[in-house]
């Protein structure tokens, strides 16, 4: 049993090309340990991974990603929770100054929600549940919008409640009044390369 070759060969033309070129800092990172500055919470989807949106080096984010870029409520009930443990060791170990809610363009999850789509996407698998988490956020869409405006209105809505979901966090909150930690949210556009940033007094994304 081997990797699929896709992966080999990406490997060798990273240990070719990139490592070559960052071998000393690769050495420090494993010598120092890592110690970045921003903490993304991103999609899992394939096409918007932060590294390379950001064109970020190895060490300079901490980036956790699950489905829709979802951060949920502070919750210490005894359970698996693992963007909350993510967010906790970011926050308290590493001591990152910046935390970056990431959202994107044409996001599946953000599909299924307003497609409704059912089976498999239940309340009672994992996936639906996780889902669960955007519906206040579509409840409170705007009813007239409809396709691509509907879809972009709740993918930068989910962006807006994750981060409220992060105030939610003691550890989050007091930094965050401390002026040690701030806050952001983002959205990539998928298809043009366009980067939008909420503006936290307005509460509308601008283009950057």
């Amino acid at each position: 049993m081997t990797l699929p070759e896709t992966l080999l060969e990406g490997y060798a033309r990273f240990r070719n090309n990139r490592l070559a070129a960052e071998r000393e800092r690769f050495e420090s990172l494993a010598e120092a340990g890592q110690r970045p500055k921003v903490m993304v919470v991103g999609c899992c989807d394939s096409r918007a991974a932060p590294s390379t949106i950001f064109d970020a080096g190895p060490g300079e984010i901490f980036v956790v990603r699950n489905v829709a870029n979802m951060v949920p409520p502070y919750a210490p009930d005894g359970d698996y929770h693992g963007t909350s443990a993510a967010l906790e060791f970011a926050v308290m170990a590493l001591r990152v100054a910046h935390i970056v809610v990431l959202g994107h363009g044409r996001c599946g999850g953000i599909a299924a929600a307003l497609a409704d789509a059912g089976p498999p996407l239940t309340p009672g698998d994992f996936i639906g549940r996780w889902i669960s988490l955007v519906q206040p956020a579509l409840e409170a869409l705007d009813p007239a919008l409809t396709g691509a405006e509907r879809q972009l209105a709740l993918e930068q809505a989910n962006v807006r409640g994750a981060l409220a979901n992060l105030r939610t966090f003691p550890c989050v909150t007091e930094l965050e009044t401390r002026g040690k930690l701030a806050l952001h949210g983002a959205h990539f556009d998928i298809a043009n390369g366009d980067l939008m940033v909420l503006d936290p007094e307005t509460g509308a994304f601008s283009s950057t």
